[in-house]
This record gives C-alpha cells, sequence and structure tokens, in this order.
C-alpha cells in the first residue's frame, strides 16, 4: 500500500479541501450502496491511500482521511476541532502558571448547525442509537429536512468550508493556529506567516501531527498539499514543507497553491499593489523550492473564463469556485489510487494507474525539469462521439491556471491527463479502449501535440454530492451531458437536486504557457525589490528578507523561466 498524506493550509484551501473530501464520502457511500449504479461497484481505487482506518475509545470502528488542516481560529464554524467522532474534552489552560488572582473566561457562542449540518446529526444519532439497541419511538423524531432547504440553506448561508462537510476528522486533522482569527487583515503577507509558524510551538505541534500520520503509514508515496497562497498562509505552509524537506527529504510534495477570484479585490492604493505584488514574487519562488511540482490554480475571474462556458457560478462565493477546483484536483489524484491490475495494468474499470513519484517525473524529471505544472478541466467533459470531443478536445480543457498564455505550441511540452465517466454513442457510457481511441485521434488532429503524453481513463464519473453547489447552467443534463439547448422552465443555476454526476476531463500540463506568469513575478521582484531605490526593499525587509535573499528570489525566477526557454536572458541584476 502507497499511501497519501494531505495539507491543507489556509482557508480557501481548506473550502476546495471540503469539496475534495465530500467527492471521496459520496464515492464511498455509493459503493455500499445496493441501488447504486454499477460503475460505482467497480471503481478500481484503493480508498485506503487517502484514508486511515482506527477506532473510538468506545470501540466504534472509524475511517477518516489522512489530513492535516490548517486556517484561522474560529474558522471550523460548528465544528469541534476534535471533529466528531472523538468527543473527549481538551483540558483549558490559562498559559500563566503564577497568577493567583480571579480568572475569567471569555467565550463565544457556538456557531448554529445549518440545515444540512442539522440532518446529518440527526442521521449520526439515529444510526448510533439503533447500534446500541435503541428503538427510535416516532413521536420523538425532528421534522424532516428536504433536501431542497438544505439546498437552498447552503445557497444562502455557507460562511465556514465546515458548513458543507459530510466527512469526519480524525482528532489530529483539525489545527487553529491560536491567536489569529478570521477577520484578522493584517494575516495578508509572506513574513508575517512564515514567523507565526516558525515561532514558538505551533510549527511543532503541526510536525508532530503530520509524524502521527507518516508513522502509521506501510509506504508513503508522497503529499499532496493545498495552500491559499494570497496572504500569510504561504509564509505558514513555506516554514512546515522546509519541515518535510528537512524530515521527510524522500517524500515528494505536489503542491497546488490556490487563491479564490476575490483575493486581490480589496487592493485600494498603489502601496497595496505593489505589497501585493511582491507577496507573489516571494511567496511562489519560496513555495516552488520546497517542493518536487507546483501548480498555481486560482482564476482571477473565474466565472467569465472560458472553463465556465457550461458552469453558473458566483466569483464572490468561495463555496462556489472551490467545488471546480476541488473537482479538477480529485480527477488529477485518481491515477495515484488507482489499483494496477496484470501485467499491463489495464482493465476494464481504468487504466493508467501510477504513483505521485511517477507522475511527477514525467512532468518535472524530462531535459528541461520544469516544476511549474497548468491545471486544465473540462468540467463536465463532452462526449467523446460529439462534435466537441473529436474535433477539439484539447480546445474544450480550459486553464484554471492563471496568467497563462493560449494557443502557444510548445513541440516540448509534457502531459499527463485524465478521462473519467466519459459518455460515448447516445451519452451511454463510454469503454475505456472506446475513449483512449478518442483521445489519440485528438492529438493527431492537432496542429501540434506534446512531446509526451500519458492518459489515465476511469469508468467512474465525478459523483456530485448533495452539499455541492448549484452552479450549473441549463444546458448541462442529468448525467452531465451537454444539451443542445437549454432545459425548458429550469432554473439558470443547477446543482445536486439535478445532477447526480458528471464526466470529468482534467490535465495537468508542463508548458511555455506557464512563462507569462513567471515573467510577471521576476519583473515584480525586479521592479519593487532588486532595482536602487525601489520602494518595495522596506516592505521586504519588514518580511524578514535581507538583499541577498531578495537575490536568491530573483535568481530562482530566473532560473524557473530559463527552464521553459533558454533563448531568454534573464538575470536578477539589477544594473
Amino acid at each position: 500500500m502507497r499511501e497519501l498524506i494531505t495539507f491543507q493550509v489556509g482557508s480557501y484551501a481548506n473550502f476546495i479541501g471540503s469539496h475534495f473530501w465530500n467527492f471521496q464520502d459520496e464515492l464511498l457511500g455509493l459503493f455500499e450502496d445496493t441501488q447504486a449504479d454499477l460503475v460505482y461497484k467497480n471503481q478500481n481505487l484503493d480508498m485506503d491511500v487517502l484514508y486511515r482506518t482506527g477506532e473510538t475509545q468506545q470501540g466504534m470502528p472509524t475511517y477518516t482521511p489522512r489530513l492535516i488542516s490548517v486556517d484561522f481560529q474560529g474558522c471550523l464554524g460548528s465544528m469541534s476541532s476534535r471533529g466528531t467522532l472523538y468527543n473527549q474534552n481538551q483540558s483549558v489552560s490559562s498559559g500563566v502558571a503564577t497568577w493567583t488572582g480571579g480568572v475569567s473566561t471569555q467565550a463565544a457562542e457556538p456557531h448554529k448547525k445549518n440545515l444540512f449540518l442539522q440532518r446529518l446529526y440527526d442521521e449520526g444519532r439515529d444510526i448510533v442509537a439503533t447500534g446500541n439497541g435503541v428503538n427510535k419511538v416516532s413521536g420523538e423524531s425532528q421534522t424532516e429536512i428536504l433536501d431542497t432547504d438544505v439546498v437552498k440553506s447552503l445557497e444562502d448561508d455557507v460562511q465556514y468550508w465546515t458548513d458543507y462537510a459530510k466527512v469526519h476528522y480524525h482528532p489530529q486533522s483539525l489545527f487553529e493556529l491560536n491567536g489569529l482569527w478570521m477577520n484578522a487583515q493584517e494575516f495578508n503577507n509572506f513574513g508575517i506567516g512564515r514567523d507565526t509558524v516558525s515561532e514558538g510551538l505551533q510549527g511543532d505541534e503541526i510536525n508532530e501531527r503530520l509524524r502521527f500520520f507518516i508513522e502509521e503509514c506501510d509506504h508513503v508515496q508522497g503529499i499532496q498539499f493545498m495552500v491559499d497562497d494570497s496572504g500569510g498562509f504561504s509564509g505558514a505552509a513555506a516554514s512546515l514543507l522546509e519541515n518535510i524537506v528537512d524530515e521527510y527529504s524522500n517524500v515528494p510534495v505536489l503542491l497546488y497553491s490556490v487563491r479564490s477570484p476575490n483575493a486581490q479585490n480589496n487592493l485600494t492604493n498603489r502601496k497595496q499593489v505593489i505589497s501585493s505584488n511582491l507577496h507573489d514574487a516571494v511567496s511562489f519562488s519560496t513555495l516552488s523550492s520546497l517542493c518536487k511540482l507546483i501548480v498555481p490554480v486560482g482564476l482571477p475571474s473565474l466565472s467569465q473564463s472560458r472553463a465556465s462556458q457550461l458552469l453558473n457560478l458566483h466569483d464572490e462565493k468561495p463555496y462556489h469556485s472551490s467545488a471546480v477546483y476541488a473537482s479538477a484536483i480529485h480527477s488529477i489524484s485518481l491515477p495515484f489510487r488507482m489499483k494496477r491490475i496484470g501485467a499491463t495494468g489495464e482493465s476494464s474499470n481504468g487504466c493508467g494507474a501510477m504513483n505521485l513519484y511517477e507522475g511527477i517525473q514525467m512532468l518535472a524529471g524530462q531535459a528541461r525539469q520544469n516544476i511549474v505544472t497548468i491545471l486544465d478541466s473540462a468540467i463536465p467533459a463532452p462526449s467523446i462521439t460529439g462534435r466537441q470531443f473529436q474535433q477539439s478536445l484539447l480546445g474544450n480543457l480550459q486553464s484554471l491556471t492563471p496568467e497563462t498564455a493560449h494557443d502557444v505550441e510548445d513541440l516540448q511540452a509534457i502531459e499527463s491527463m485524465i478521462v473519467h465517466g466519459a459518455h460515448g454513442a447516445g451519452d451511454h457510457e463510454a469503454s475505456i479502449s472506446e475513449v483512449k481511441e478518442a483521445v489519440e485521434t485528438a492529438y493527431e488532429n492537432a496542429s501540434t501535440r506534446p512531446r509526451f503524453s500519458h492518459i489515465s481513463v476511469s469508468r467512474c464519473p465525478l459523483p456530485i454530492p448533495l452539499p455541492f453547489p448549484s452552479i450549473f447552467g441549463n444546458r448541462v443534463g442529468r448525467r452531465g451531458e451537454w444539451l443542445s439547448s437549454p432545459i425548458l422552465d429550469s432554473p439558470e443555476r443547477r446543482g445536486s437536486l439535478d445532477i447526480h454526476s458528471i464526466p470529468m476531463v482534467a490535465r495537468l500540463r508542463s508548458s511555455t504557457a506557464v512563462l507569462p506568469f513567471l515573467e510577471n513575478r521576476l519583473g515584480n521582484i525586479r521592479k519593487f525589490g532588486l532595482e536602487r531605490g525601489s520602494i518595495g526593499s522596506n516592505l521586504l525587509r519588514g518580511w524578514g528578507f535581507g538583499r541577498e535573499e531578495i537575490e536568491e528570489i530573483g535568481e530562482n525566477l530566473s532560473k524557473m523561466i530559463l527552464a521553459l526557454d533558454p533563448q531568454q536572458e534573464y538575470s536578477s541584476d539589477s544594473d
């Protein structure tokens, strides 16, 4: 068994992660559901890669994500940091052992459960009561909470990422940074985040939690790490990644640097813009030096992008946009937990299994050693027999990575694609061989094809759990099929009550199309941090960066650009 450990650092990373784990929970439920489609019975996925088994002090078996989540204090809403399965009370200490006077405790009112969480709680209580041999009296039952009420409640009232989480977490998984509340306006740069974790004991405690998960694994294949890189959490993540590099040098890290569409909407003056630009350069350069592969994720306006041609979402709702990114990240993770069957590793249910190390080596270990990859997706994917797929599969894949170039011809590109739940003729389920043939046809019809491409295929679509937001347009059918015309008398936004699953295509791509992203960050560190008299030098100094460290940041960005475009003559020097 080759386990994966997941990190989610920062608010938006946890919004994405909450959807990601809902997908896994839905797959587990469908696997056990006798009424579910047979495709869910033959997922060909080893869920133990992501989950751990255990039991409570009462002897109840548990199956929880192998996860460490880090966020602001107070970010968990109505959920306890001990999770929902383990109800041990934590001791509360004043932290001042010599004080002999009176002590007062200021406690905030607990966050009220929304309708979705209320129903989860009631269902869990009923299961426990039944397991203990207690018959539920009908007169004691709560008023039934309808699916329609749940969906409306989530659309209107999601404030925390836990508000729509349907997964049970282990007590070691949820970590709140002490002293940092959700309205901390100053937690907005790399330096303050790094200091928060590296100084004091909080970083040590998170590292011990990682040790707990790693030591119970048979053979860790790697870490998938999501970080909200728009503010101080990128510095916090860098401190945690430094420990991983020092303690677990043989464990590869796949890093998703994520940000919400409205991450930079509150920049009101030039100083804030410069601070944000410097933060982006410092954050990306530092994080990329601490992982084996980095994937920037997060468009400035997802709702207006080509990635949302069949979607209808609100950028200002992280509950909406995070669901799109979680869908793509879920798809990318599938090959890392596919079961290898037979000598070829191919079966009637899937092909293209690989571990995380193999995936990273494929994308970053080739001749030009590029560690920055682009995430593309088609949500939902078109039918493989439709004109949209055969003639322009690659055109339907839209970038979820910001600041990338379109229509770039890169003969040295490396691609790893996953197609799952694809539809064939008549919108029926397509076979593995049909999907592989359709993808090969799409590459043959393209004006240029990558130097190397890898294809993974699974028959299992992306299930849409009840708490998934209503973000699909009215040209998406019940099974995610593309419709030629809008559904009459249908709401403009459709969700889990209308759509049960969708086919997906997602791709990681090593390509020169990412050059604008890198060049913008190099340009900003040179202009605002390295040029003589630059106005950002004092700002960077306040974040703990001396002149030599700033030059190293510029040099690191230059090297990444040169790896993709050796003809460029970039230098971090400021003449």
